[in-house]
């Protein structure tokens, strides 16, 4: 007898839906949307599955962050081992194949709401990364820029017990530890005022920058159509651009895995690996 409790296989992309998207990609002036689906076949995993439930421990908030010392403590102590993972993941195919399709002309801006720098990494050129740069760390205080890392190697420094810690590494460079004491952890302030670091990356609970969500609209009011590729759009930071497309008439295909916030939106609803589809359409 079958398993109840297993999912049910996702239907294979009809050639049609296929060919549709294709000749989407071909007119050009495509926006898309990308998530962490996308990176996944980076070793990196997604936030939710494919029904949209979340996997594993809640993010810190951004309020609980800035906050508490004792959460920038666990923050820090679990960044320290997630970025060691996270620093030596490699663009995979979606990322090579959408480079193509800009390379091509295809797109009018790729937006994507993941920090692990790949598609830069990959070569895309016309990208708003909109929560932000995992590669990057700002400090609260005097708001300077600086690498992240090499507050790496002075956290490592500092907190050598921490490096080695059994780890799940999260989508956002966090990582779940297990066997640790936080309150051990020694943080390390910005250089040029003592002031808070954090990652230069948008917290759950933090506003996205206006100018990056300004850049990206505009891009999407002259675009011909809205691709999502990767993505729940269950946080309304991405779910945003979607429902901005269709109340401008603009037609929307999703490229997901599961299901997702914009179902009920889209023209084409394509469901497989990121990385298969879009290399079968740049070729």
């Amino acid at each position: 007898m079958e398993d109840a409790t297993r999912a049910a296989p996702l239907p294979e992309p009809s050639s049609v839906s296929l060919r549709e998207l294709s000749r989407w990609l071909t007119r050009g002036e495509v926006f898309v949307l990308s998530g962490a689906g996308v990176s996944t076949d980076s070793g990196i995993p997604a936030y939710r599955d494919d029904a949209g439930v979340w996997r594993g421990q809640q993010p810190i908030q951004y309020r609980d962050f800035v906050g508490s010392e004792a959460t920038r403590r666990r923050y820090w102590a679990r960044s320290l081992r997630g970025y060691q993972l996270m620093s030596r993941a490699a663009p995979n195919a979606a990322h090579h194949a959408l480079r193509r399709l800009e390379q091509r002309g295809c797109l009018s801006l790729l937006v994507t709401q993941n920090v692990d720098g790949l598609h830069r990494a990959a070569g895309s050129e016309e990208l708003v990364e909109l929560h932000g740069r995992l590669d990057q760390v700002i400090c609260l205080g005097c708001r300077a820029l600086t690498s992240r890392a090499a507050l790496q190697t002075e956290l490592v420094a500092r907190n050598h017990a921490f490096a080695g810690a059994i780890a799940r590494v999260k989508p956002d460079g966090d990582a779940e530890l297990q066997g640790v004491d936080y309150a051990d952890f020694e943080l390390v302030p910005c250089a040029q005022c003592g002031g808070t670091l954090k990652p230069d990356v948008v917290f759950f609970g933090e506003n996205v920058p206006a100018p990056r969500v300004e850049t990206a609209m505009h891009a999407l009011e002259r675009s011909q159509r809205l691709l999502v590729v990767g993505s729940s759009l269950t946080v309304y930071s991405g779910f945003r651009f979607a429902r901005a497309a269709a109340k401008l008439g603009i037609p929307i295909a999703l490229l997901n895995q599961g299901q997702t916030r914009a179902d009920d939106l889209a023209t084409l609803k394509l469901q497989g690996n990121a990385g298969t589809l879009l290399t079968q359409l740049a070729g």
